[in-house]
């Protein structure tokens, strides 16, 4: 009798993006790169080029559902596992993993998400023994699966300990168990639109925030929506689209944007009549913003520097927005991989840099003029504890207290210090995929006359 033939990626529907999707979250358990990394540029996945869209939409579901899910599914295996995840094949461990999130948290059938990760260790030489395990282990997920994760749904299982031990310390145990419900969502597509925000709403079936961000849910592309090939909106989650507001009226003049990629505050910046430099260090992600300026058709001076190292040569600016590198703990319902792969040690050399970014954006600063501090991160030492560092040590500078008029009235988004504190459990809502912010700190100074 000749040897089972298994079925190849092309001949199995939906096999190619779970293939894509198992090397992805194995990239970042094993190997530590970034969804980033592994899902756009030049260090993408050679395999997403051969998928069509709607392939490609279901594996970057299933990654970011898995590693949304990353605390519960190890827990879940765990139970269902007499001898533990395999440790020497890590294609066996992305099956179970893929295969018990697409049980558990989507709308797949439970004997296709069985199969498909079967498949998936059967093509893997190191994996291929654990096929019968694989089997098992995923159909008594499907009986037994749903009251397990149950059991453990209040212990904030899928956010990384030492994260949950800072926000419980700093925000309250209550607040930082809503945060971690809050990331156990799939997050909304945030628009930052040029104009009449509620027809945008309308066309794109989604709502207006109080901001007037256009929130919808995303089926699809985001480059087939209407709206996208003429430039009228752009990609920014609406707690994103805060900083660059704090300046008020910038028409007519010079910004500096440091650290400027992606672009959605740099092109907030420009759209409302500001003079803006761009600045960013790396030429790759400047080439991207420099895209996204010539499709919202907006004009923009972009440098290619270390932003802590730049002497431009036009002197200095009558604003400066420092959207500084931090560790982005404010981000992971958007980027569910940055919960695992940072450390807690990584905050005290970030926070260096930082401080060093401010200093510099001071010596750039007319007197009189405004500089607008942020990170997407949810620790203080990269958010209110760099801005009284930096109140303590510089005279020139002095807080400008934000007021809940200039965020729409959301007054639980402003500290009792006057600056901008966001959570992923702000702006709830009755569909939690259209409820939540990123969580985003920011401080509005003034450089004394």
């Amino acid at each position: 009798m000749p040897p089972p033939r298994f079925a190849t990626p092309t001949e199995v529907p939906g096999l190619a993006a779970r293939r894509i999707a198992a090397d992805v979250v194995d990239g970042v358990l094993h190997k530590h790169r970034t969804l980033d990394d592994q899902l756009d540029g030049a260090g993408a996945h050679p395999g997403l080029k051969q998928l069509a869209d709607r392939d490609r939409a279901l594996m970057r579901r299933l990654v970011a559902t898995t590693l949304r899910r990353l605390g519960t599914l190890g827990h879940l295996l765990s139970r269902l596992l007499d001898r533990g995840i395999p440790t020497d094949a890590p294609r066996a461990q992305s099956a179970l993993l893929i295969g018990a999130a697409q049980i558990l948290w989507m709308d797949v059938p439970d004997h296709a998400a069985v199969d498909l990760s079967v498949r998936l260790v059967q093509a893997d030489r190191r994996a291929a023994k654990y096929a019968g395990l694989v089997n098992a282990v995923l159909r008594r997920c499907a009986r037994e699966g749903a009251g397990i994760v149950e059991e453990v749904k209040g212990q904030a299982l899928d956010v990384a300990p030492w994260l949950l031990k800072r926000w419980i310390a700093h925000y309250g145990e209550a607040t930082a168990k809503d945060i971690a419900v809050a990331l156990g969502h799939e997050p909304s597509l945030d628009l930052t639109v040029k104009s009449e925000p509620e027809q945008w709403a309308a066309r794109l079936h989604g709502e207006v925030l109080p901001t007037a961000t256009v929130r919808t849910l995303l089926h699809g592309s985001v480059t087939v929506l209407p709206g996208f090939a003429e430039g009228q909106w752009w990609v920014q989650d609406a707690a994103a689209a805060l900083p660059a507001r704090l300046f008020s009226d910038v028409a007519g003049k010079s910004v500096a944007d440091l650290c400027a990629a992606p672009g959605g505050k740099t092109a907030q910046l420009a759209h409302a009549g500001a003079r803006v430099t761009a600045v960013d260090r790396s030429a790759g992600r400047m080439a991207r913003l420099k895209d996204n300026m010539t499709r919202l058709q907006l004009e923009i001076e972009p440098v290619v520097a270390d932003a802590a190292e730049w002497q431009p040569a036009n002197g200095s600016f009558d604003a400066i927005l420092v959207d500084a590198p931090c560790t982005s703990t404010g981000t992971i319902r958007r980027h569910p991989d940055v919960g695992w792969l940072r450390q807690e040690a990584e905050i005290a050399a970030l926070s260096s840099l930082q401080k060093r970014l401010v200093q510099k954006a001071v010596s750039l600063l007319k007197p009189g003029g405004t500089l607008v501090y942020c990170t997407c991160s949810l620790e203080p030492e990269e958010g209110e504890q760099i801005i009284e560092s930096v109140l303590a040590s510089e005279d020139e500078l002095r807080r400008i207290p934000v007021m809940p008029g200039e965020v729409a009235g959301l007054s639980e988004i402003v500290t009792p210090a006057g600056d901008l504190r966001t959570l992923p459990c702000h702006l709830p809502h009755q569909d939690p995929r259209l409820g939540g912010l990123d969580g985003f700190y920011a401080a509005r100074l003034q450089r004394r006359s």
